[in-house]
This record gives C-alpha cells, structure tokens and sequence, in this order.
C-alpha cells in the first residue's frame, strides 16, 4: 500500500451535485473529478494531460478542438449565455466568442464543470447548436454568471470594454492612446490574437513620448519583439530625437544602457552623445525641470559641485557609472570639447589623463590609434541624418590633423549612396571654423580601417546595409583620396548613415 506524502495536500470527499464524488480541495478544479472526466470526453482532451497541469486545464486544447466556425461566427439573434462580473459591471457575453478567449474558457469550462451533473451532454449541445446547415429550435437561453477580478490599474473599464467588443469585431481600431490598456486586458484575457494587434501598433507608434511605457510593457509580459524594437528605435533615435526633448527624462537606465553598448547606436559624433548623456543625467537630478535645459546650463550646474571630488565619485553618480563607461572618450579630439570635459569636473581624473595621453601619443605618431583595438566597440563614431529633402548631405571631420568629408548622396528616388574622402586643409570652404585650433597633417597617406553603415525603417523592420570593415591607404590625389561607396536601394526615410574608423598602424 503506497504511503501518501503528509506536506502534500490530500483529496477529500465532499457532496458535488447530487453525488458523493472525489474532489481536488482546492483550484482550479472547482469540480468533481468525475466531471472533469467527462469533459475533457466531450472536447476530445486527454484527461491525464489535465491532471498533470491543472493550472492551465488545457484550455489552449480544448480551443483547438472547438470548430473554426464556433469561435469567429457573428452574433445574428439570440440572447447572451454567459454574464462577465468584472471591474463592477456585469457583461453580456456569447459562447462562440467567449471561446477566443483563454482565460474565459477556463472559467466557463469550470462554471459548466461545477453546475451540472453531466457536462459532457451540456457541451454536445452547444457544438451541436453552431453546426452549419442545421436547423435549430430556439430553446430558452439558461445564462451562467461566471466571476473575473482584475487589479491591474491600467485595466479601465473603456480598456476592458474595448478588449470584449474586440471578440465579436475583428476590425476595431486600437489607438496608440489605448493601447496600453487594451493590451493590459487582452494579457489578463489571454485573447492571443488581440494581443499580438496590440504589440503591432505599438511597434508602429514609438516616439519621444511613448518609448518609455512601451518598453516597460514588453519588459512586463516579456514580449521580445516589443522590447527589441524599443531599442532598436532608441538606438537610432536617441541622440538625433529623443536627446532634443523634455521625454529625454524618462528613458529608464537599463534601456539606455543596452542602446549605449550597441554597436548599432547612432550618433552625429561622440561629443554629441556625450552632451546627450549629460542632458539626461541633468533631468534625473531636476525633475521639476518642463523645458529642454540649455547646454550651458547643464555645464554650469555640474560645474557648481565642490571641486573636491569629480561628480562620477560622489554616491549620486555611482550609480550611473556603468553608462559613462559605454562611451568612447578618445574620440573626442577637439580642443573646445577636451576643455569643457576637464572643466565641468565630471569625470574621474585618471580618465581623463588616459584620454589626453592616447591623444598625445597618437599626434606623436602620426594619427596611429595604439590605443583603439577593435574598430566595433572603440571605433570614432560620426553620423548623417539623410532626410527626405536631401540630394546631397556631407560634413567634413578633422581628428589628427587629417580632414575627411563623409557624403550622401540621392541617386534616384530610392537609391543612395554613402562614402567619405580624404581633403586637403587648404580646400576646405570654411576653413577657419573647421581646424581652428587644430593640428594639420602633411603626411601624404594615412591607413585606415573604416565602416560605413546605413539603417532606415520600412514597414515597421529596420533595414540595414553595411561596407563591412574595409582597411584602405587614402592619399591627397584623385585616385586615392576616396573610400568605397555604400550603395543601397531603400524607400525608407530618414536614413541613418554611421562612420565609423580607426587610424591604424602605419
């Protein structure tokens, strides 16, 4: 005789109907074993299946095993079978819509378990009733109450009587202003098919405004796709948008610390993803702050700190330490920006004294980068924003001495092309602003190791298209002053073009 485990709870005999029959003490078997059986019989449901997950009751098997028709027919006469009491109202529901929805089915399926002494002929009928082609006499209509609490506040009742409507209309709009909710019922629901409509037009509204709470969301019901397109819209998006408004301030710092560490993050140049940090470092720390803060400002309030300790030292920094480590600091090589770095008092000493000496070493060399390894994750990063208004966009860069112009330029309606050369000092338009300042090279070729990459949005996926990594020896002349041209055909705008190089070893 096989012992029973004493921590286990036991079965018990209680009076279920008019029987005296074995019970499970507690849910979700509200029913009697016996019933169970013969309803997992009526829907063609291996009742060992059952047994072993209780929690779910197979419900997923038992809507498959429901015909097409009895799920997705309209609603032509008749009353409502079931009432819904949830959120304070009472909501007239129909079986064959009542069965899109898993967590209904479990609780109509437990609902009919409990009532009736024979459950397997209650559901012979209602299958029998939805059968096409038969002629049906109208029997009065015995309505099961059936109970739902929802303690999810995003869960209104305009949220939740829109997730219904939704089970008898396929083709009701949900707002990006709704969807929140929406989806927050269709979760509870378990309405798959709705819910997926939902993470669709969230993966279609992101903006400054709505990245934040769409994120969380897919974090919350662990929607992958969700959270992957949050971040990847942030990795385009974060310094060129994001970084010009006051929304800056609710980016969560785990969404902005993967999008710093991406090899895909798309900025105009390392000091503009710097500033970008600072904005957003400055709006944790004034949070009754309404209006994007000049830079200035930002400068001057963290220059206000004693001089003592670097702002990243003290125990209100610490915390953000691991995002200043994601940036690349050795690729800001003006003088202005340099200054400005040591001036705010920001950051560690000893980082800053590594930046300068790798800037000293490299200009004692020639413009070698000894100290960049791997162009992906250290590389010097700049960027153009190609507009749909632009034949042509170009900017020119001095890092070391050496001036290139990176360029984009408008074929036809959907072709570009991408590419960057090396120019002369001499020949620059506006000279004077550009390497003001600023060491000029005279070398007559410099090896470089670059990347030029472009990312645009078509039909809610990103494309992308990229040079790889090209190591190539640019000169002062014609034949040699130009890298290789990304060429891709898109209809996506904007495009997002990234350069990324390292000046490698001679």
């Amino acid at each position: 005789m096989k012992m029973l485990n004493p921590h286990k709870p036991q079965l018990e005999r209680r009076i279920v109907g008019s029987t005296n029959r074995w019970r499970f003490p507690r849910e979700p078997f509200l029913g009697d074993l016996l019933a169970l059986s013969q309803m997992c019989k009526a829907v063609n449901v291996d009742f060992d299946e059952v047994l072993k997950s209780p929690d779910r009751l197979c419900v997923s098997q038992i809507q498959e095993n429901f015909p097409e028709n009895l799920k997705n027919k309209a609603v032509q006469s008749g009353e409502a079978g079931v009432i819904l009491e949830c959120l304070g109202f009472r909501w007239e529901l129909h079986q064959p819509q009542l069965f899109q929805s898993e967590t209904l089915t479990k609780l109509y399926m437990m609902a009919l378990a409990r009532g009736n002494a024979n459950p397997e002929k209650e559901l012979e009928k209602l299958l029998q009733a939805q059968l096409p082609g038969k002629m049906k006499e109208q029997r009065p209509v015995r309505k099961m109450i059936v109970s739902l609490k929802i303690n999810d506040p995003l869960v209104t009742e305009a949220a939740f009587a829109m997730a219904l409507q939704n089970l008898y209309l396929r083709d009701v709009r949900v707002s990006v202003d709704d969807v929140l909710g929406v989806l927050a019922a269709a979760h509870i629901l378990q309405f798959r098919s709705l819910f997926q409509r939902c993470v669709t037009v969230m993966m279609n509204g992101l903006t400054p405004s709505t990245i934040k709470n769409f994120y969380l969301a897919g974090c919350k019901y662990k929607e992958e796709p969700l959270t992957t397109a949050c971040e990847k819209w942030m990795e385009m998006n974060l310094v060129p948008l994001v970084g010009t408004e006051i929304h800056l301030r609710k980016i969560p710092q785990e969404l902005l610390h993967k999008v710093l560490g991406s090899p895909r993050l798309f900025t105009f140049s390392e000091f503009r993803l710097l500033k970008t940090l600072l904005l957003w470092v400055y709006l944790q720390l004034n949070s009754k702050t309404q209006t994007m803060p000049t830079y200035e400002t930002v400068l001057s309030f963290f220059s206000s700190f004693p001089k003592k300790c670097c702002f990243l030292d003290r125990d209100v920094g610490q915390n953000w330490m691991p995002l200043f480590l994601c940036l690349r600091l050795h690729g800001i090589t003006k003088g202005k920006g340099l200054e400005e770095l040591r001036h705010i008092n920001f950051f560690p000493e000893s980082w800053l004294v590594r930046v300068i000496a790798n800037h000293y070493l490299a200009l004692e060399n020639g413009g070698d980068m000894a100290h960049v390894k791997d162009l992906t994750t250290q590389g010097v990063r700049f960027g153009l924003l190609f507009n749909q208004e632009y034949t042509t966009h170009s900017k020119v860069i001095a890092i070391y001495g050496f001036f290139f112009e990176i360029k984009g330029i408008k074929q036809d309606p959907t072709s570009y092309s991408f590419h960057m050369q090396r120019i002369r000092h001499t020949d620059l338009e506006f000279a004077s602003s550009v390497y003001e300042h600023s060491p000029i090279s005279l070398r007559a070729e410099r090896l470089v190791t670059y990347e030029i990459r472009a990312q645009t949005l078509v039909d809610g996926k990103w494309q992308e298209f990229t040079t790889n990594q090209i190591k190539q020896k640019f000169g002062l002349v014609k034949s040699s002053c130009k890298s290789h041209a990304l060429k891709i055909q898109t209809v996506g705008i904007p495009i997002y073009a990234s350069f990324s190089f390292v000046f490698s070893l001679s």
